[in-house]
């Protein structure tokens, strides 16, 4: 067993012991398909189609050379076109070939010095569910599908302060393997971010492909801090998700920490911001919760410490009795809210992705390093 498997264990075992006394090292989050394609009986058309792709390849690059808004428009088209003839023909990268940027990921999200507490990780969770939480089941766009992000105003939106940071990072691992796509590689980071801090397995498969700016979700897609529990049922039931699912998602503010110059807000929630656990709703319910008095925006903080805080939309939990039911079952039990996040983060993750582009009729179970050392 190498060194690191063993050093990661350690690392989280600490942070784990540390729940008892404040740790002041900051780390970064802010709050904010189906079934398999149908197996073709003839390939006869499909080789008709890839031959099309193939013999279309000048004009596909001209489309995405130009820049006309309708070239790009049409070029995404053929780029989604391609992918599902790819996935109808077994040509897509193999599980190994994922797992491999996994482990790159991995690496990276633990190399960061003195950045927050020393872990990339909970910014990459935050990238991941930002990237996907733009999903309106109404029309059908926004979510993972387009990465798109990447693209100005989105990249400027309000609620995604400070995630250029994630972005950059991931970038490296980009260039290392060019042929994921942005979309893949974000939320494949934010599996493996969850499951390397000690979080619970999240089925995960690929198929996303890049769009352009025409494609980038209106402002105001995400939850808005400052607001109550109508706001935030607003916000998460036009993505598809239930009352148990909003709670569910919530609990991944065991990571990380606000920052001023980003949210405004400003501390973390826990005391081991880069161990998942089910941190979030015992200490919602076990402490003693107060109005912050400073000049910035409303939140609170415990009064044993002081060193901790909530959003106003955390505190609902407390105080709307649906949301309640299911935060006070998470923090008496963890196993019960790693099942519940598992599968309400992998649907997140999966939203405005058709179903024809995923290579996989089931989603994967990507290993950890610790996993793979052993």
């Amino acid at each position: 067993m190498s060194f690191a498997a063993i050093r990661a264990p350690l690392r989280r075992q600490a942070l784990s012991a540390s729940f008892k006394r404040p740790q002041l090292r900051t780390s970064s989050f802010r709050k904010y398909s189906t079934e398999a394609p149908p197996t073709a009986k003839s390939n006869t058309g499909l080789y008709v189609g890839l031959g099309a792709v193939i013999l279309g390849g000048g004009v596909a690059y001209y489309l995405y050379d130009s820049s006309s808004e309708t070239a790009k428009v049409t070029s995404s088209a053929l780029k989604s076109a391609a992918q599902s003839a790819k996935v109808a023909t077994n040509f897509v990268p193999t599980k190994e070939d994922y797992q491999k940027v996994y482990n790159r990921i991995a690496e990276v999200i633990d190399d960061a010095d003195d950045y927050d507490n020393g872990s990339f990780g909970p910014v990459v969770v935050r990238l991941a569910w930002h990237a996907s939480g733009t999903y309106d089941k109404a029309t059908g766009t926004g979510g993972s599908n387009y990465a798109t992000m990447r693209f100005q105003p989105e990249s400027l939106h309000g609620a995604n302060a400070g995630l250029h940071v994630a972005r950059e990072v991931l970038e490296k691992i980009k260039q290392e393997f060019s042929w994921i796509s942005y979309g893949d590689l974000w939320t494949l980071a934010g599996v493996a971010a969850v499951q390397e801090m000690a979080g619970p397995k999240v089925p995960w498969r690929p198929g996303r492909i890049d769009g352009f700016e025409s494609h980038v979700p209106p402002d105001g897609r995400l939850p808005d801090a400052s607001q109550g529990a109508p706001h935030i049922r607003d916000i998460f039931y036009r993505m598809g998700f239930d009352d148990q699912e909003i709670v569910a998602l919530c609990g991944a503010h065991a990571l990380g920490r606000c920052h001023t110059d980003r949210s405004g807000y400003d501390g973390p929630w826990t005391f081991s911001p880069t161990t998942f656990t089910n941190d979030f709703y015992k200490l919602l319910f076990d402490e003693k919760w107060v109005w912050k008095k400073w000049n910035g925006p409303k939140q609170l903080e415990d009064k044993k410490t002081k060193s901790l805080m909530m959003l106003p939309t955390d505190y609902v939990l407390t105080q709307d009795k649906s949301f309640k039911k299911y935060a006070k079952a998470y923090a008496d039990d963890v196993d019960l809210f790693f099942k519940d996040f598992s599968a309400a983060y992998s649907k997140l993750l999966e939203l405005g992705v058709p179903t024809q582009q995923f290579v996989a009729s089931e989603a994967w179970i990507m290993q950890t390093v610790d996993e793979q050392n052993s």
